[in-house]
């Protein structure tokens, strides 16, 4: 199912968000700070952590200031190495392509400076919105995150098609970008020393949307997704899939995209083995927002399995980006 063209304005919404970034050739402002996403933001102050992984994997703990307490890329926790670990790296920053079903796709890298051979790193999509591009994610830190991560993870903007003919963005028509998502992660896992089991996802709008989709997906490989207004309608649907993947979701409260975005939380309420039952947390990443995006709420739902949490956190805003996030993203996948 696609959006319709009545839901363009709201969907372009994003864009005035992104200010000039959506042209990709700019860094855009952070309403929240007036300043760059690329800075992370403000702290969060106090910790999202949702219980040790299964499979032996610890929690790790916070992340502050952005360097990870525990975790594959903190050292430990039992990472799943790839056939790159242990060999020079095979990949180089910036913008390169790779062949999908024989259609040339597009990507930037950002591999850390002090890159390790023997240390298999997070791999985290950034992935933009409708009428965005790589170069946009890029230039915008990745979401907050390339400044708060600490060399700690390995970050990817892959760049999507042509989507209604208004833009980039990602219909995943007969599945083709997770297709995508999938020759990329081949790709790093043969070249790169990738954590297989710690792969994660972030997006904006039609991103947030792959974002439920790459969850929602049987073959997804998500450990974590931080969809940000979003709904799990538009690049794929749910119906097939039934794994477990944390997820933190961000939105804002006079956003049209709300139903929508809150019907693809249950989603992971549901296969989590979460209770409906949700409390407040405190303290949490509203602590750190300007004013005009107050009243601000984020709640944990209760009972979900051990490792799995499931986050929501809604402020006052309309169709767009989760404000100086970046620490808050990095604090929720860095756990695991």
């Amino acid at each position: 199912m696609g959006i319709s063209r009545t839901s363009l304005g709201a969907m372009a919404l994003g864009c005035v968000a992104l200010a000039a970034a959506c042209n990709g050739t700019e860094t855009p402002t952070d309403p929240a700070t007036g300043g760059s996403p690329a800075s992370g933001g403000t702290p969060t102050g106090g910790a999202i952590t949702g219980g040790a992984a299964s499979g032996g994997k610890a929690a790790g703990g916070s992340a502050t200031g952005g360097s990870a307490t525990g975790g594959s890329a903190g050292g430990g926790g039992g990472a799943a190495p790839s056939t790159g670990c242990g060999k020079p790296a095979g990949l180089t920053n910036g913008r390169a392509s790779i062949d999908v079903s024989g259609k040339t796709r597009e990507y930037i890298l950002a591999i850390p400076s002090n890159y390790n051979q023997n240390q298999p790193y997070r791999l985290i999509f950034g992935w933009h919105p409708w009428g965005g591009s790589a170069q946009q994610t890029a230039s915008m830190g990745y979401f907050g995150l390339s400044s708060v991560i600490n060399g700690q993870a390995i970050l990817v903007a892959p760049e999507g098609q042509n989507y209604q003919d208004a833009g980039l963005g990602w219909g995943n028509a007969n599945g083709e970008d997770l297709d995508f998502m999938h020759a990329m992660v081949d790709r790093f896992s043969a070249q790169l020393c990738i954590d297989q089991d710690r792969i994660f996802s972030t997006g904006f709008s039609i991103g947030a949307m792959f974002s439920f989709t790459l969850g929602c997906s049987q073959n997804g490989l998500m450990r974590a997704i931080a969809p940000q207004a979003g709904n799990a309608t538009t690049s794929g649907r749910c119906e097939s899939g039934t794994r477990s993947v944390a997820t933190m979701a961000f939105i804002g409260t006079d956003d049209t995209l709300l139903s929508g975005h809150r019907q693809a939380v249950q989603i992971f309420v549901q296969r989590n083995g979460c209770t409906t039952d949700k409390v407040t947390m405190t303290p949490s990443w509203c602590d750190g927002l300007a004013s005009n995006y107050l009243p601000c709420t984020c709640w944990q739902y209760q009972g979900c399995k051990p490792g799995y949490p499931v986050i929501e956190c809604e402020y006052k805003a309309g169709h767009m980006f989760a404000p100086s996030s970046g620490a808050t993203l990095w604090q929720f996948f860095s756990q695991f």
